[in-house]
């Protein structure tokens, strides 16, 4: 059993942020039946890398964001695709939909309309810039909230432009939000009977990411500028050059630093009065002239290998991994974070859940569904619609 199997959840998400936060859902058992339009599919389904070839190829990137999926076709700006939505919605416990604010209210299916149709139901809207403030309908991607958020303008090095984090991390941010949004709504649902608006905005949740740029800011004025590798207060905390590639070294606590003197030979310089404290250590001017150059000349004597096997059971080290390392890691292998699911066309290896629950574990090995492969499961069982009236909709463009 996995934990929410009796979760029903309508997907209307497509490309990263929702269907990252649907894909978790349905990986811990939820029933997640995503809706799309078969002449505008979501299109992530064409996104790179594939497996197979022709019409039967499989984007990899949509396989591992909407695993474990029941996939149906519907038509929202058709009547008979509204009531149809309508009637799912009696079903479900949840909808998910990332369109801009306005879309849904166009089609006549917003919050307001269908928690009239099932006052339980939990609507979570993910979006650029959420469902209210003057930007609202600007079209937003992830590199949107990494600018607007000042994510982007504390990455990177000081002596260059700011760099754009190596990852979407405002889709998938906002897409964790959501899911944590969505289940305290569900919670407060079972207590009250309930339903409620899940508003996450990308904007939002990204700068939540931006650990103490905002605080420093406020309490004494500082503008945070990017620090390359080095943390912004903790030293040492960063990058440095091996015998044979790069590592991260993090020895910053009075604890940590002493056993790091203690492995390299140099148990005295723990002690020296002007750096015998992490707070000491943290002052700039000091960490770049005193720690900083004996850090660097400590670790350029050893490969990573020697390096690990000395200190890394006792202070913060790791091998700055690409990912042809990182998928062979013994630690990743051992928790399965790194997995293949079978497809007919062949497997596509894929992140897997980092959710580990000892009673009621996440499965991430479901697929993706083909466009409208379970509209006779979902609309036959859950609405009791038969196959002529199934070819009418179909005839319309409904389904």
């Amino acid at each position: 059993m996995r934990p929410l199997e009796d979760i029903t959840v309508i997907d209307l998400t497509r490309f990263a942020a929702g269907p990252f936060c649907t894909m978790h859902l349905a990986d811990l058992g939820a029933k997640v039946i995503k809706v799309e339009h078969w002449k505008s599919m979501d299109d992530a389904r064409n996104f790179i890398p594939f497996v197979g070839d022709g019409e039967k190829k499989i984007s990899g990137y949509f396989a591992q964001y909407n695993r474990n999926k029941k996939g149906i076709t519907l038509n929202l700006k058709k009547p008979e695709g509204q009531e149809i939505l309508k009637r799912l919605v009696k079903k479900a416990d949840a909808i998910v939909e990332n369109f801009r604010p306005g879309v849904m209210k166009k089609f006549g299916l917003d919050y307001d309309v269908l928690k009239k149709v099932n006052p339980r139901i939990v609507y979570v809207a993910i979006s650029g810039f959420g469902q209210y403030g003057p930007h609202i309908h600007r079209p937003a991607f992830d590199t949107v909230a990494q600018a607007l958020s000042g994510l982007w303008s504390i990455n990177g090095y000081p002596d260059r432009p700011p760099v754009r984090v190596g990852t979407i991390i405002g889709d998938f941010s906002a897409g964790l939000y959501a899911g944590v949004g969505l289940l305290a709504a569900l919670h407060h649902v079972r207590n009250t009977g309930i339903g409620q608006l899940v508003d996450i905005g990308q904007v939002d949740s990204t700068l939540t990411l931006t650990e103490t740029m905002v605080v420093n800011y406020m309490v004494e004025g500082k503008i945070q500028k990017p620090n390359g590798n080095d943390h912004p207060f903790v030293m040492p905390y960063s990058a440095f050059k091996a015998k044979d590639g790069y590592i991260f070294f993090g020895a910053y606590t009075d604890k940590l630093w002493n056993k790091a003197c203690e492995f390299f030979g140099e148990p005295e310089f723990a002690e020296i009065p002007e750096i015998d404290t992490m707070v000491k250590r943290q002052v700039q001017s000091v960490y770049e002239e005193k720690i900083k150059p004996k850090v660097e000349e400590w670790i350029s004597r050893y490969t990573i290998e020697e390096l690990m096997e000395g200190l890394g059971d006792h202070v913060p080290i790791t091998p700055i991994n690409d990912v042809s390392k990182v998928v062979q890691d013994p630690q990743i292998i051992a928790r399965e974070m790194v997995i293949e699911n079978e497809y007919p066309e062949g497997k596509i290896g894929m992140i897997g859940q980092p959710i580990k629950l000892s009673e009621t574990p996440a499965n991430p090995k479901g697929l993706a569904p083909d466009l409208g492969q379970h509209n006779e499961e979902i609309y036959g069982e859950l609405l009791e619609m038969g196959p002529e009236e199934l070819e009418i909709l179909r005839e319309k463009d409904v389904i």
